[in-house]
């Protein structure tokens, strides 16, 4: 199946999950396991605002529920993890200032 994933194309299969999918690892960050690995968009803060509400609405299951990680600091960004069918980690992120994307 092919979604349009914020303009960009993505091609699912859905198959068993993976040896590393079934290990899921995780990285300490800002006090969450970030899951790893992980495949990530950036959204604008509005879009990331909108999928955030619906996805409550649906009551999906996240691996980490959307927050506002590093506040005040750099690179300040709004995040969410969930997992797709096929246990695949999915982020959406947002910044208010996008130029701190890869900021340290």
């Amino acid at each position: 199946m092919d979604f349009d994933f914020y303009g960009h194309q993505l091609v699912i299969h859905e198959q068993a999950k993976t040896p590393a999918q079934q290990a899921l690892g995780t990285n300490p960050v800002d006090g969450h396991d970030v899951p790893v690995p992980h495949f990530g968009i950036v959204l604008s803060w509005e879009e990331w605002e909108a999928l955030a509400a619906r996805l409550r609405d649906f009551a999906t299951a996240f691996v980490i529920e959307p927050y506002v990680r590093f506040k005040g600091q750099v690179g300040e960004q709004a995040t969410m993890f969930l997992l797709d069918p096929c246990g695949n980690a999915l982020e959406f992120k947002a910044f208010k200032d996008r130029s701190q994307l890869f900021a340290k």
